[in-house]
């Protein structure tokens, strides 16, 4: 099975960020949600300062990566509600796939990654798929309001 993918750096090379860095949950949600990458940085990197400081928040930033409490604080704000895809003990039941998933815009999370998918076609900076093999634990679509 051929995935669709398109190479997607979210904005980030147009906001004037060079090389590669461990970006993907601002990547994923400026490409899904179509707000500027430069925009969704600040915004994040914001949510996390004004948190209370706890190790989670010393360690996260929109450049080298997100705890999962401020981006999904983010995205509910955002009005993206999250559908869980996986239990605990239950095994893999949804891949990176196109045929296992909505046609939508949605922001998945995958082991150790987010990559937005936009009506079947994935959009990152590299295939996340593992040959249609990567479990997704569950997505962020948004709500119907």
């Amino acid at each position: 099975m051929i995935q669709s993918l398109v190479y997607d750096d979210g904005g980030r090379a147009a906001a004037g960020y060079k090389g590669t860095t461990g970006d993907c949950v601002t990547r994923a949600i400026a490409i899904a949600t179509g707000i500027p990458y430069q925009t969704v940085y600040d915004n994040l990197n914001q949510q996390i300062k004004s948190s209370r400081q706890t190790k989670k928040a010393r360690k996260s930033s929109s450049r080298t990566g997100v705890h999962r409490r401020f981006y999904e604080k983010y995205l509910k704000q955002l009005g993206w509600i999250w559908v869980p895809t996986m239990q605990i003990g239950s095994g893999c039941k949804v891949h990176l796939r196109k045929d296992e998933l909505p046609n939508a815009h949605i922001i998945c999370r995958v082991s150790g990654h987010m990559v937005a998918m936009i009506n079947g076609v994935i959009h990152d900076i590299g295939d996340p798929t593992r040959g249609g093999t990567r479990c997704v634990y569950g997505y962020y679509i948004k709500g119907s309001n």
